[in-house]
């Protein structure tokens, strides 16, 4: 459990920094916002939080310590002893820290965890962050498309099921335009590719079952599937994707129950699967009974040309399960995306969402309808793709200039990431270390691969175009710092 202070003493208070800093964790036990048993961050993180000195923070927990709220723990750090002045002797509260430990969804893994917080620093360049910048997003022509709501009836009540009724025609024709056939009953709308991936683990497979995914792969850092008792095998890939034909082999080998793939400027390879091998997998899996996840969230974001057809354009039989959302391509903030595939698949989809959440927010779903009526969808779209081709070449030329001799990638044809792999071994957990230190947010192909890696995933989507360049030059100075070392 990492605790977040989100709060800074007054400067310009009377009260001694301490002392604030002393009654600002003081309340938080009180309050049992910080259960007993909590560990409390370290001295050096509690010092760059609240913005003091080390010597002031020792002060603080010293004196908390002495009033019985703190002790020492045996493990190393300090931890929550009481959460009363009075009374230590009563009865105790609850042990929420065994509660938390027991729930049956996994934790994100400790770098995860960082990252996640880190993300939200102001003095951090993010490197590998997998989101439109500020700046790309379409401020502007959302104000627009909200003003156009407020002149109808605002959708503020519960949507049916499989959500927003005009939505899903919309969603049908949107997807015509790359070779989908698909009615809007076998469309479900959803509060993000990530639910998606949530119901269908909950909602298709028995607890136990294999999961066969591309090697490395973005599931690797989310645990939905291994919380709901799921294990993923990985397939290897080459230049031209998943290697279909190693599909039966590693099947019967792990007893595979579906395929999840990202066919379409892959996350975080950057990878685009070729028409040749799009069909090879296809066929693979329909000879082999293996239904098909087709993540397919960021087809929009294509710069040099057109990628190959979906594999569920190809698929007549009903053998893909394919995801498309809003979250990469207009705004993470509208939370709208969609699953396509057979009836009764979506009506039990939609059947377990409705017991999570009673459906995806009815403004949000109206907001999406919106975009695509009105063209403004398309509009935008072409914008970004001029603005995401800058931004590559501008993280290219930083690569070349400063990771030609330490580094090798390929140019991806779309999307979000450059697969950064590093020609010298360097321990990557030490450099995310250094790298956070220094004010950079990394994101290690560990995260990806399952084990360790010598690559890094490389965003040009998301930090400013000076902390792009600025960023690559200092990350390159660190490696050769350590590789002096």
């Amino acid at each position: 459990m990492t605790l977040q202070v989100e709060w800074q003493p007054d400067r310009k208070s009377d009260l001694p920094l301490h002392y604030q800093i002393l009654m600002h964790i003081k309340n938080k036990i009180i309050r049992g916002e910080w259960p007993v048993g909590t560990k409390i961050p370290s001295q050096r993180r509690l010092a760059a939080e609240y913005g003091v000195n080390r010597s002031t923070i020792v002060m603080a927990l010293d004196e908390l310590a002495a009033d019985g709220f703190l002790r020492g723990n045996r493990g190393g750090g300090t931890v929550v002893a009481h959460s009363r002045e009075e009374e230590p002797d009563s009865t105790p509260p609850p042990d929420w820290l065994s509660y938390v430990s027991s729930g049956i969804q996994s934790s994100n893994i400790p770098i995860i965890q960082e990252i996640n917080q880190a993300e939200f620093r102001k003095d951090v360049i993010r490197l590998g962050t997998g989101e439109l910048a500020p700046d790309l997003l379409p401020y502007k022509e959302m104000r627009a498309v909200l003003q156009a709501l407020t002149k109808e009836s605002m959708p503020l009540g519960y949507e049916e099921p499989k959500g927003n009724a005009g939505l899903r025609q919309l969603i049908s024709q949107h997807v015509e335009g790359y070779g989908i056939d698909a009615s809007p009953s076998s469309i479900l709308i959803v509060s993000g590719a990530l639910q998606a991936l949530h119901l269908l683990s909950i909602g298709l497979l028995h607890r136990g079952s294999t999961v066969l995914l591309e090697k490395p792969s973005y599931l690797y850092s989310v645990p939905i599937f291994q919380s709901a008792g799921m294990k993923l095998a990985g397939v290897p890939m080459d230049r031209e994707g998943i290697r279909a034909d190693l599909i039966p082999m590693i099947k019967k080998q792990h007893n595979g129950a579906l395929l999840y793939t990202i066919p379409t400027f892959h996350n975080p390879t950057g990878t685009v699967m070729s028409r040749n091998r799009r069909e090879q997998l296809l066929q693979a899996c329909i000879k082999e009974g293996l239904p098909l996840i087709e993540d397919d969230v960021y087809r929009e974001l294509w710069m040099d040309a057109p990628p190959p057809m979906p594999l569920k354009a190809a698929d007549s039989g009903g053998h893909v399960l394919y995801l498309g959302s809003f979250s990469k391509s207009v705004s993470p903030g509208l939370r709208i995306g969609w699953i396509i595939g057979p009836e009764p698949v979506i009506d039990r989809l939609a059947d377990i969402k409705m017991q999570t959440d009673y459906g995806a927010s009815s403004l949000s779903q109206a907001a999406a309808a919106q975009w695509l009526a009105s063209g403004l969808y398309q509009e935008h779209i072409h914008a970004l793709r001029q603005q995401l081709q800058y931004r590559r070449s501008i993280a290219v030329s930083a690569l070349e200039k400063h990771f030609g001799d330490l580094a090798q990638w390929e140019v991806p044809a779309g999307g979000f990431y450059i697969w950064l792999h590093l020609t010298p071994t360097v321990p990557l957990k030490s450099l995310f270390t250094a790298a956070l230190k220094e004010g950079i947010l990394l994101n290690p192909g560990h995260l990806y691969e399952g084990e360790p890696s010598g690559h890094l995933r490389i965003s040009y989507a998301y930090a400013s175009l000076h902390d792009l360049e600025t960023g690559i030059y200092r990350l390159a100075v660190l490696v050769k710092q350590m590789l002096r070392a």
